[in-house]
């Protein structure tokens, strides 16, 4: 199992735009798919964006397509979410996951899960 570390949330206004980070250790990390989900109170997580071990191939939400973009540096074993025109309904803990298949990830599960980092957009 991968381990994976989460940075980047915090507060900001809607419209605006924020960073996440994942620093994963402890697998080859260049063999796996990555992926970003989200969990809004009182709701399921959901899926929000994956990419292939390549970089060469991104998939996403509808709900988050032309606002996000996620991208990975192999040479750093980090994974990030680029997060532009944040909307209030974006607000969720933000949970970076690893998994053989962008596949698995896209039907809402994931072998490895980080701890997740609060992501709050204020109207």
């Amino acid at each position: 199992q991968m381990q994976l570390v989460e940075s980047g949330g915090g507060l900001v206004q809607a419209g605006g735009s924020l960073r996440l980070s994942c620093a994963a250790s402890g697998r080859t990390f260049s063999s796996y798919a990555m992926g970003w989900f989200r969990q809004a109170p009182g709701q399921e997580r959901e899926f929000v964006a994956t990419i292939v071990w390549s970089g060469s191939t991104t998939y996403y939400a509808d709900s988050v397509k032309g606002r996000f973009t996620i991208s990975r540096d192999n040479a750093k074993n980090t994974v990030y979410l680029q997060m532009n025109s944040l909307k209030p309904e974006d607000t969720a803990v933000y949970y970076c996951a690893a998994d053989v298949s962008t596949a698995t990830m896209r039907l809402g599960r994931s072998s490895s899960w980080g701890r997740g980092t609060q992501v709050t957009v204020s109207s």
